[in-house]
């Protein structure tokens, strides 16, 4: 009887493990790349769709370092034997079940950061993570360097509220270690209804602090688009907050907006953008490329996995628009493919910081039992033949974020600030003096209208902070050379 419960188990895990190794030969179709989770859930490779042609897998088993099949069989002989042994021989009974996944996810996580394997549940979360709304905390994650980092926060939700900033190591939730947590893990426990309260320890390295932080959780709304205004002089601002199933369209309307409220160039703002769907991506960068230039290119471990995306915008609606892309430490992923193909294809200035670095592409394979397989099957190329993968993209101007005095963004390390509470005092009492400075200037106007008093003081303040935003004033700047520059061309023709 023991004979044939080995032989079953044996037989389970040569399937399994056939199964991994095959799937890793699929070509990548439905992609998204975003810091963490990086999946569109619909973006989801079929067994039908996995399929490598017989010549290629004969050329990729001779180039391969391993011995071929023999060796995979003899390695699958000591899996099998080990988990018979645990089966039999462990202090505890165990599930199989329990056994298979725990093995499937030691598997995924030994390849890369962004690999991991997904249980049912796991798989289901994943389906939230691209609708813009879900119960938490408000920050995409990823793991850098063996420790669970904020690539950045998304404004406007509770991380961003409390001061967490792009590149914070998180040590500990809830008093765990988190330096064998996997990503889903964490992201679990992050998450969790809205008014509950969840404490977690990060270490902010350019301070070379630690700090506690008590976030109550909500439910977080991610608008795409933000503050699409004309700023001066025709020039109009748009801020990119993530690449999500709609913000093409949202964009697209926001752009021909301006345009008709006679905008004629742009100041793009996609700094602690973490990314999204890769096709997103692609169309976004579209829409500033004449017909024929290249966006992006990915490669992968087979030739069907290489592909080269290719601008098809034939109507060149922004053309003639300067444009001046900023972006910084928390830029990832798709903000960076379109820094990239901008940038190599010379259609604009990328001012700020560098850029995250998170250039690979991962696919969702699904299982016979509702759980799947989220795996790095490519990563993606600027123009110029550039893989920015852990390295990021340096911007033509490189301009650094300096806070005005008082800002709590700016971190606690404020040396004429002598403690965070003052800090914070200081900063409620300039927005309580600029709110009163707004009301009054509304009062003068004649205007007492709620909903009007209400939307213009936003507009006020958004106003106010373009103003104390130096990377933002440096871009301005930028645009008016360009436009003097043009026209000196103009001149001398």
């Amino acid at each position: 009887m023991l004979k044939k419960v080995l032989l079953s188990i044996l037989f389970l895990s040569i399937g399994i493990v056939c199964f991994t190794t095959f799937a890793g030969s699929q070509s990548e179709k439905n992609t998204s790349t975003k810091a963490a989770p990086a999946i569109d859930p619909k973006a989801v490779v079929t067994p039908a769709e996995i399929n490598v042609p017989a010549g290629e897998q004969t050329k990729v088993e001779k180039n391969s370092t391993n011995k071929g099949p023999e060796d995979l069989y003899s390695q699958v002989e000591l899996f099998s034997y080990t988990l018979s042994t645990i089966m039999s021989e462990y202090v505890e009974e165990k599930k199989p079940k329990d056994v298979i996944y725990g093995a499937l996810t030691g598997m995924l996580n030994s390849l890369d950061p962004h690999s991991q394997f997904l249980t049912p549940e796991d798989y289901d979360e994943l389906k939230t993570d691209t609708q813009g709304k879900f119960g938490g905390l408000g920050i995409e994650i990823s793991i850098r360097d063996g420790l669970l980092t904020v690539v950045t926060p998304i404004e406007d939700t509770p991380a961003w509220k409390v001061g967490l900033k792009a590149g914070d190591k998180i040590v500990k939730i809830e008093k765990e270690l988190t330096r064998d947590m996997t990503l889903s893990q964490a992201v679990k426990k992050l998450r969790g209804e809205p008014g509950s309260k969840v404490h977690i320890t990060i270490l902010r390295e350019s301070e070379f602090k630690i700090h506690e932080f008590e976030i109550t959780r909500e439910i977080i709304h991610v608008q795409d688009i933000k503050d699409p205004h004309i700023i001066t002089d025709n020039i109009a601002y748009l801020r990119f907050v993530e690449f999500r199933e709609d913000s093409y369209t949202q964009m697209h309307k926001a752009l021909l907006k301006l345009k008709e409220e006679g905008a004629t160039a742009l100041i793009l703002d996609v700094r602690n953008n973490p990314g999204g769907l890769l096709n997103v991506a692609i169309d976004i960068s579209e829409m500033f490329l004449p017909s024929g230039k290249t966006i992006v290119s990915t490669k992968g471990r087979h030739p069907a996995q290489n592909t080269i995306s290719i601008s098809h915008n034939n109507k060149n609606e922004f053309a003639d628009w300067p444009i001046v892309l900023m972006i910084n430490e928390g830029s990832a992923s798709g903000s960076e493919i379109l820094a990239g193909a901008l940038k190599d294809n010379k259609r604009a200035v990328i001012l700020g910081a560098k850029s995250y670095g998170k250039g690979s592409v991962q696919s969702v394979i699904p299982l016979p039992d509702g759980s799947g397989l989220r795996l790095t099957t490519s990563k993606y190329f600027t123009p110029s033949g550039v893989c920015i993968h852990e390295i990021g993209i340096v911007p033509d101007i490189v301009v650094e974020r300096i806070y005005p005095k008082g800002d709590e963004s700016a971190g606690d390390n404020d040396e004429e600030a002598e403690t965070k509470d003052s800090l914070k005092t200081d900063k409620k009492v300039k927005k309580d003096k600029a709110a009163k400075e707004i009301f009054e200037k509304l009062e003068l106007e004649g205007i007492d209208d709620p909903n009007v008093v209400e939307k213009r003081k936003r507009e006020e303040m958004t106003k106010k902070r373009m103003v104390d935003d130096n990377q933002i004033q440096s871009a301005i700047s930028v645009i008016k050379g360009i436009r003097v520059y043009k026209t000196l061309q103009t001149i001398e023709k």
